[in-house]
This record gives C-alpha cells, sequence and structure tokens, in this order.
C-alpha cells in the first residue's frame, strides 16, 4: 500500500485539488491502518527484587490537554507583579523550525524551544503563539502546508486537528501572523529574543525584556499537577532503563555498551529523545563529573561504573545517576565511598521541604563528607569538623552543588545561581534559594578522587589536612554520585526516582544478570 500511495500524492497534486483532497485520502488511509494495529506488550527482560524498580509498566499515560492557558495567564500574573504595567499585553513565542547541515540536504536534529512549548505544549516545528492579556485568549498558528513535502513526510496536523488536541482558543495558518499581530495596536507585544524564527515581525515585538524572562522564569518554576505526571512517567521510563543497565552487564564491555543498553530501552519505551547527553564511565574515569566519551573498554582492573542519564517525555526530563561494581561485588573502599555518599544524599533529604534553604542542605552535605573522611583516615583526625569545613578542604572532593532545578530542561530556570561567587563550596550551586512546594529538584551529592581537581589540594597548603597514604587506596574509584529527583510537597518531598540505591540490592541485579548469561545469554548481534 505505501509504495501505490507514493504515486497516488503526485497525482492529487498535478490535477490541482488541492490540500482538501489529500487530507481525505490520508485520512482514510489512515484510518485503515489504524484498524490494523495490534497493542504491543513489552515483556520484563528480568525478574529482580520487587523494590529494585517501582514501576516496569509502559501503560502510563497522562490525560488532558497540557495546560498552556493557565500557563500563559500565569507568566502574565508574574510580570504585571515584576514590571508594574497593569495595561493590556500581548506574548509571542516562535518554536524551533528545521534547519538544514551546510552542503546537505539533511536536516539537523531539533529540539523545541522550552518558553514556546511552556505557552503551547506544541511540539510542531515551525510553530508559533501569540496570547492576548485582555480577552485571555491564545492563539496557535501552525506551518503552512507545503503540499509537494506531503508525498514526501505524511500529512501535517490540520487545524480542527490542533484545535482539538491544544489548549488554545484560535488555530491559524503562520500566513496570518503579520495580520494578526498588527491589529494588536497601541499595545506592545513582548518576544524572547529576536532569532531566525520571529525576526520577519522583528518590527511588531519588544525583545529581551526582563520582567518578561522573569515571568516565564518564575512560573516555569512550580509544576502544576499536569507537568508532574509528565515528570513521573519520564522518571519511570528512566528507572526501567537504569534497570536495564544493571540487568546486562555481561554484554557490557565497552562505555559506549551502557550508553548503547540505556537507549535502546529508553527508544523501546516510546522515549526518542533524553534530556541529556548520557554520562557512562567505568573505573578513574568517573572522576570526571560531565564525562560524555563513553567510549573506553571496561577492563576487569575498573571495578567501578557510574551512568548519569535521563529519559525525557514531552518535553519534561528526568535527570538519575546510579554507580555500581562491574562483578556485584563490592570493594571495601568502593563501597566506603558508596555508603558515604548515601548518607550525604539522605541527610539532604530529611530536610528537605518548604521553606529550607538550599544552600544549608549543600553546606551538610559536606559536613557529613568531612565527618566520613574523618573515620576512613583520609582526613588528620587532629583536625575538628569545624576547622576542615572552615578550610574548605572538601570542596575538591565535593566540587558540584548538591543539586539543581529540574523540568524542561536538566539544569532548569529559576535557581540564580552564583558562579562568580568566591567561596569554593558554593561557587557551583546552580540553585540559591528556598525550597517551595511545586519545586523539583535532583539531590545529587558525590565524591570523587580526581587527580587533575586535587593537584592544588596535595601540593598547597591544604595538604596538612589529609592523611595521603589513605587517600592513595581509593583513586581507581574514580568517583561516586548518586541522584535522585525530588518534588517538594507541601509537608516534605516525593522521590520521583524508584530505581533503587541500596548497595545490597544493586549486587543482587547485577549478580542475577551474570547467572542469567551463564544460563542462556543475551540477544545481542554484536
Amino acid at each position: 500500500m505505501p509504495h501505490i500511495f507514493l504515486y497516488l500524492v503526485p497525482c492529487i497534486l498535478c490535477r490541482g485539488n488541492g490540500i482538501n483532497q489529500i487530507f481525505a485520502v490520508l485520512k482514510s488511509h489512515s484510518k485503515k491502518v489504524n484498524q490494523r494495529k495490534e497493542e504491543v506488550k513489552v515483556i520484563s527482560p528480568l525478574v529482580v527484587p520487587r523494590s529494585s524498580c517501582l514501576n516496569t509498566s509502559l501503560t502510563m499515560t497522562v490525560s488532558g490537554k497540557y495546560p498552556a492557558k493557565a500557563h500563559a495567564l500565569n507568566v502574565y500574573n508574574h510580570f504585571k507583579t515584576h514590571s508594574k504595567i497593569t495595561s493590556p499585553v500581548g506574548f509571542f513565542l516562535s518554536g524551533e523550525s528545521y534547519e538544514f547541515w551546510e552542503y546537505s540536504d539533511q536536516t539537523k536534529p531539533i529540539r523545541q524551544n522550552r518558553y514556546f512549548f511552556y505557552l503551547s505544549g506544541v511540539s510542531i516545528p515551525g510553530s508559533h503563539v501569540f496570547y492576548d492579556s485582555e480577552s485571555d485568549s491564545l492563539t496557535l498558528f501552525l506551518p503552512e502546508v507545503d503540499e509537494e513535502d506531503v508525498m514526501w513526510s505524511g500529512l501535517p496536523l490540520s487545524v480542527e486537528e490542533a484545535k482539538s488536541k491544544y489548549n488554545v482558543d484560535h488555530v491559524k495558518y503562520s500566513d496570518k501572523i503579520e495580520k494578526e499581530l498588527s491589529s494588536f495596536k497601541g499595545k506592545k507585544i513582548y518576544t524572547t529574543s529576536l532569532n531566525k524564527n520571529n525576526e520577519k515581525y522583528s518590527s511588531l515585538l519588544t525583545a529581551d525584556d526582563k520582567s518578561f524572562f522573569y515571568a516565564l522564569d518564575e512560573s516555569r518554576l512550580i509544576k502544576d499537577s499536569y507537568e508532574i505526571e509528565l515528570m513521573r512517567k519520564a522518571a519511570k521510563l528512566t528507572d526501567n532503563c537504569h534497570l536495564a543497565v544493571m540487568s546486562a552487564l555481561p554484554i557490557e564491555h565497552n562505555e559506549s555498551h551502557i550508553h548503547a543498553e540505556f537507549m535502546y530501552h529508553a527508544l523501546r519505551q516510546g522515549s526518542k529523545y533524553q534530556s541529556y547527553d548520557p554520562i557512562c564511565c567505568s573505573g578513574e574515569n568517573c572522576s570526571t563529573l560531565h564525562y560524555v566519551k563513553n567510549d573506553e573498554d571496561i577492563a576487569p582492573t575498573r571495578r567501578s561504573v557510574l551512568i548519569d542519564a535521563g529519559c525525557e517525555w514531552e518535553c519534561y526530563a528526568s535527570d538519575v545517576t546510579r554507580c555500581f561494581p562491574i562483578n556485584g561485588e563490592w570493594t571495601k573502599e568502593h563501597l566506603e565511598i558508596y555508603k558515604l555518599v548515601l548518607k550525604m544524599q539522605s541527610s539532604a533529604s530529611e530536610t528537605a521541604k518548604p521553606g529550607a534553604l538550599w544552600e544549608d542542605l549543600h553546606l551538610h552535605a559536606h559536613k557529613v563528607l568531612i565527618e566520613g573522611f574523618l573515620e576512613l583516615g583520609i582526613f588528620k583526625s587532629e583536625y575538628t569538623v569545624e576547622e576542615l569545613f572552615k578550610a574548605k578542604v572538601s570542596a575538591r572532593f565535593f566540587p558540584h552543588g548538591l543539586g539543581h532545578l529540574l523540568g524542561m530542561d536538566t539544569h532548569d530556570v529559576g535557581g540564580y545561581p552564583k558562579y562568580d561567587d568566591p567561596d569554593p563550596l558554593l561557587q557551583y550551586l546552580r540553585m540559591r534559594r528556598t525550597l517551595q512546594a511545586g519545586m523539583v529538584i535532583t539531590n545529587e551529592p558525590g565524591c570523587y578522587f580526581n587527580p587533575f581537581l586535587l593537584d592544588e589540594v596535595l601540593n598547597g597548603e591544604l595538604i596538612k589536612y589529609i592523611n595521603k597514604d589513605v587517600l592513595d587506596k581509593y583513586w581507581y574509584i574514580g568517583g561516586v554520585r548518586i541522584e535522585d529527583d525530588l518534588l517538594i510537597t507541601e509537608d516534605g518531598y516525593e522521590n520521583l526516582t524508584g530505581i533503587t540505591s541500596d548497595p545490597e540490592e544493586i549486587s543482587k541485579i547485577i549478580k542475577k544478570g551474570l547467572e542469567r548469561a551463564a544460563a542462556d545469554g543475551f540477544h545481542n548481534v554484536v
């Protein structure tokens, strides 16, 4: 049928019957195809402890429409408060458009503009949205239909279908934009920045307004119930992917195999895009915070693995890190550091609630690390926790922040970091405000043994605090980071991440995979 259909479309175009007949023919064909579809069930590849993963079902759906109108009104309310402007205004945002690689007819990967998506819920490239605060109306502009492109790419969403699918008042094609904006006489129309997607309308727009950016960021800061369900979905898909990686270590002989295993299971669950480039490392490579080479062999001498990866669902992110031993057996030093980082994480979770200052939780995590290093003998016992904390000697072992806001972006907006902060303990903390109900934030302490980061410590004044002979036992680990996604609730938090971080359960999962490999193997072609 598809081959016959390719000849049918040009005939329609040549006869000049127009786009309406194309819609009719394609809809008829689509209906027949849909009638033949069968439900596909995914079978879990491995039986694991029940607590290892909360949900392996792929049937979870988010019902209703993305609340674009409520988001637009939310932005307007924040804008009025911040700008002191009470007169009616308009907001105009453009989505991303396809762009060709230079000297090629192939398009670059596209990632929808997050501000545009927040006011529309639309992933269609080349779309625009306009909000009129006076009438509280939202208009979606779809790209004009290229009749010739229908042969290659299929039928685009019609105006009627878009009106039914999205939470907007009006749907029009983009050739009506200029007329629509021009009719908004005597009122300012705000946009984010001028770019290739909206420069055609630049004379009608006010760009780069600080109050508008503030309003967008503050609105995105607090997630509504619909956004939370999207993030729960992303988190559950991510749980399954991390479980798959732990379960398949017998066929993961290279860091790229870990990457492939995660991506494969993400795609099987319908998550085509990742929140960020997965970090898949082993051994001493685990000491690099954002290691994305993911291409070195996992030799038996590399006892540790770290994977930091998260699925995306409808433009909403997850962000989860897990560490484990390659053979299911924790070495003494690896388990010591793992349990210490787990303690840092749990101490932060215990005090995560509305009103808590994120900086306080972050600094307390540093004190937990210091206490642990004193017990292990890495820090000299002649110094107190407070002395070591004031000396800031822990900064190079835990160089990043405790966590960051999470939403449509992995490092989401609204955190107000201060990268010029002279305090090395706070310089890279991406969230510098109190927690509020509705925020989603990562809780991701870490401990690293990175020769580059520790060079100035070992060759400077701070060496007096360190027992180097003890420290030398830990280099091979590279680093440990444990990361969960927390939704701040009215009286505490909800952990959206379900994949286990318990070292004993992780060991059982890995050993179960090794047993399976010995019994009947895994299906892998290469």
